[in-house]
């Protein structure tokens, strides 16, 4: 690569699934690293092999999957079993990386560590040499970077890079840089390291000032040619720093920065989204790039100034993002052939039996809804081209309530894999809460709600309702979504989903 592109390192599957409630099956992480490569990511950070034996083999499987399109990435500590377990995840990848970090702060090195600065430099030497015998992509974390004394700083890089580090990333491990601050930084390392030219610079920075995206921005002003981010900004705390907002940044101004990436960008709305539902961390309506108010117009003099020259209030166009608005776009007369062509202009490929599946989705929600938006098929989409264990699948839902009458629920279930019907009756506060007590009778699976969210996925009164759940199954976090005209029925699925989730995570445990 030219010195004129920035590498992107994605590290959703392992920073970003650090966030509280954002754990990942294997299965999801195979399919969100499979939207990265699509995305055109340069690395993809897969997870913390030593972590666990579920972290190990979702590196495993991604390094066997993907390692011959990207490279794949492990984390380790500067221990001789983290990077011998990285290794053992990541050696059938064609491309792989072995990451290794190490705390140089004063604080870190005094409370956590308990080692003076001569231990560091020699465990920084050991244990990158030891991950380079392994492997000729290294990468060195010194931690807590921008909280450490600057002189010792320049020393453990210089030591990393001669002991063989290709990469040195910078981290702002607890938010706590500018961007001034963040700049002098790199730029010091830039011009008294007397090796620095023998490694990239990196960048990985954290949001609890809400400064991610700005301070790896100011490294990039600075010199650093790779920088560490996530998928809607997802990670520990407030976050990392969000891709898509770098990736545009560095597109929408490239007068600036002089710099290009080599992401897709027509792929960050629709990521976003797979990321979003996988984890159950709705996007926030005003999020910059990705939100769903990001290319929304209210204000009358703005709308007018759009209708005269798109320019006078977009400096970006929503499809050089995957931007799905509300456009009207099919109705109930429309045929398969329209229907096939929008899915696919939508970025979506289906084999036949999805694609007949979310057909009829489309089918019955045109008898219930006048106007089919974009944005309703892209929910009818998610639903059904996100693989999601299925055991037991609704039939049919009644509910009552009102004021003065007691609520009751009476849904019908049936076992895809045994063919058995059951259905029950239950009641609760509410119509809701009483089929989530008939959902949980029926299958006899007790858990807890942690969280419940609704919204609209277009407008109009008529309007697809898109209900996330999450439930604690133990010490197991589960996500499920549903969508429908019927809220009351969307939350049923939403919750049905989390269940079959819980259930096949038990199966998958032996449990």
């Amino acid at each position: 690569m030219g010195d004129d592109v920035i590498r992107i390192f994605d590290t959703t599957l392992r920073d970003g699934e650090q966030s509280p409630g954002c754990s990942m099956t294997k299965s999801e992480k195979l399919e969100v690293a499979g939207a990265l490569v699509d995305l055109g990511v340069d690395i993809i950070e897969a997870g913390f092999p030593i972590a666990s034996p579920g972290d190990f083999e979702s590196v495993r499987a991604i390094a066997e999957k993907y390692g011959d399109q990207t490279v794949i990435c492990g984390l380790a500590r500067c221990i001789e079993a983290d990077i011998d377990r990285a290794w053992e995840a990541l050696k059938e990848a064609e491309k792989s990386r072995i990451h290794v970090f190490l705390a140089t702060s004063a604080i870190h090195m005094q409370y956590k560590l308990k080692m003076a600065e001569e231990e560091i430099l020699r465990r920084t030497s050991e244990m990158v040499s030891r991950a380079r015998n392994y492997c000729d992509d290294v990468e060195f974390s010194p931690e807590d970077a921008s909280r450490t004394d600057l002189d010792f700083l320049c020393q453990v890089v210089e030591t990393a890079i001669t002991a063989g580090a290709t990469t040195v990333n910078i981290p702002d491990t607890v938010g706590y840089a500018t961007p001034n601050h963040y700049y002098n930084m790199i730029r010091t390392l830039k011009e008294q390291v007397p090796n620095i030219g023998q490694a990239i610079i990196s960048t990985h920075c954290h949001n609890d000032l809400g400064l991610a995206v700005a301070n790896s921005l100011s490294a990039v002003e600075a010199g650093a040619r790779q920088v560490e981010c996530t998928i809607n900004g997802l990670g520990e705390r407030a976050g990392n720093a969000s891709l898509e907002e770098i990736v545009m940044a560095i597109r929408t101004r490239a007068d600036f920065y002089r710099v290009r990436t080599n992401i897709n960008t027509t792929k960050l709305v629709p990521i976003s989204r797979l990321v979003s539902n996988v984890t159950g961390m709705r996007v926030q309506r005003n999020k910059a790039i990705v939100g769903q108010n990001a290319f929304a117009h209210e204000a009358g003099i703005h709308q007018h100034g759009m209708m005269q020259e798109s320019s006078t209030y977009e400096i970006m166009k929503p499809q050089d993002v995957g931007f799905v608005g509300t456009n009207l776009v099919l109705g109930k007369h429309s045929g398969r052939h329209a229907f096939r062509e929008r899915v696919q202009s939508l970025g979506y490929s289906l084999d036949d039996e999805t694609f007949q599946k979310v057909f009829d989705d489309f089918i019955a929600l045109a008898d219930k809804k006048k106007e089919i938006y974009d944005a309703d098929i892209v929910a009818i989409l998610d639903q059904r081209s996100h693989h999601v264990p299925e055991t037991w699948t609704l039939l049919r839902l009644h509910t009552s309530a009102g004021t003065g009458t007691i609520p009751t629920a009476t849904p019908e279930l049936k076992n895809e894999e045994t063919g058995e019907i059951r259905r029950d009756a239950a009641t609760g506060d509410g119509p809701i809460d009483a089929v989530f007590v008939a959902l949980e009778r029926i299958i006899g699976f007790p858990v807890k709600l942690q969280e419940f969210d609704v919204s609209s996925v277009s407008s109009g009164k008529d309007a697809l309702g898109e209900v996330v759940v999450t439930i604690a199954d133990g010490s197991r976090i589960h996500h499920g979504k549903g969508v429908s005209t019927d809220i009351i029925e969307a939350a049923a699925r939403a919750y049905l989903q989390a269940l079959n989730k819980a259930i096949a995570a038990r199966k998958n445990e032996g449990e």
